[in-house]
């Protein structure tokens, strides 16, 4: 008998090993829709040094004595607008889009999914998949465009999970797919779509992103530039020069400069200057969530329409559709070349 085919002892404790996983990594949301459950969210959220980049000293201070203590009630309000019977969106469709590519992907992987912030845990999910037999591991920040806020933030997480492990798995991580024309061509034809069905053809489509400060642009980070480049080549793509497409940047906090322009202030200067029609996607996002369905959705009607505004909308994100199904295969499949 050669060692190669050797049997365990009886007395062996059982080992699950020889395993793929593939893990999907979203931002965050809280547990439910409470002034808690966010001031628990927003806690770990803000105290990131990668996501508010002042020293500690400093910020704990702030967001100890006075925004943890203000902002809860507000957001809480705000997810309870999205809120549904499957919990937060963001989750639930992050939730989905695992559940289909498990299907995809077949038994030969395990495909599960992680909040950065809440939960399920980065941490708790690596050791779920160890526990599982999952030797290698795809970690899939579904962040199309690098920041140091989000993919960067992701990684320091999953070190610091592997600093706990003693018998860590071996990590591949899905690189940003900003210019990838697998993901452009998704965005292409489903954004095409959206616009053809609706009821009007938009005389502006915004491309809304999330803000960053200024200051991580002048420090280097490229997630200014991802976002342009994606907007260059989805333009192209869409080929719709009857529809003006711009770029902006939401969810601004704070008192710092952030990227411009701000999609709030588009909105409502493009009512005033007697825009009339007008549409809405947020092709950074993997997932519709509080930003899209109400920052966007809800807000951003307000704010255009009582501009003088007359007509509407908010396009959907990829979501678990199948056109995003299959742009989330191919990558995944692509970073599993060799382990599979």
């Amino acid at each position: 008998m050669t060692w190669q085919n050797q049997q365990l002892p009886d007395d062996h404790p059982p080992v699950k090993s020889g395993g793929v996983g593939v893990l999907l990594v979203n931002l965050g949301t809280p547990d439910a829709p409470t002034p808690a459950a966010v001031r628990r969210y927003l806690a770990e959220f803000l105290s990131d040094p990668r996501v508010v980049e002042i020293p500690s000293l400093l910020w704990q201070p702030i967001l100890r004595g006075i925004i943890l203590n203000t902002r809860p009630k507000k957001s809480a309000h705000a997810y309870q607008q999205v809120w549904t019977e499957k919990g937060s969106p963001l989750a639930s469709i992050t939730a989905e889009q695992a559940e289909k590519l498990q299907a995809r992907l077949g038994d030969g992987v395990r495909v599960d999914w992680a909040m950065r912030y809440g939960n399920p845990s980065i941490p708790s999910k690596l050791q779920e998949l160890m526990d599982n037999g999952c030797e290698r591991v795809l970690l899939a920040p579904l962040y199309p465009q690098y920041s140091g806020a989000t993919t960067a933030t992701v990684m320091d997480k999953a070190g610091d999970a592997l600093k706990e492990m003693r018998w860590q798995p071996s990590l591949r991580v899905l690189p940003p797919y900003h210019d990838d024309p697998v993901y452009i061509d998704a965005l292409a034809r489903d954004l095409g779509v959206q616009l053809d069905a609706l009821p009007f053809t938009p005389e502006v489509l915004l491309l809304s992103f999330h803000g960053m400060p200024l200051r991580t642009l002048e420090l280097g980070d490229p997630y200014h530039c991802h976002c342009r480049k994606t907007v260059r080549l989805l333009e192209a793509a869409l080929a719709r020069p009857d529809i003006r497409m711009v770029t902006t940047f939401q969810s601004r906090f704070g008192r710092a400069k952030w990227l411009e322009p701000a999609t709030d202030e588009v909105l409502e200067d493009a009512a005033r200057e007697g825009t009339k029609r007008i549409a809405i996607a947020a092709p950074g996002f993997s997932s519709d969530c509080l930003e899209t369905l109400e920052e966007l959705a809800i807000r951003g009607r307000e704010q255009f329409t009582e501009g003088g505004g007359e007509q509407f909308a908010v396009l959907t994100c990829l979501n678990a559709e199948p056109v995003g199904i299959d742009m989330l295969e191919t990558l995944i499949r692509r970073e599993l070349a060799g382990w599979l």
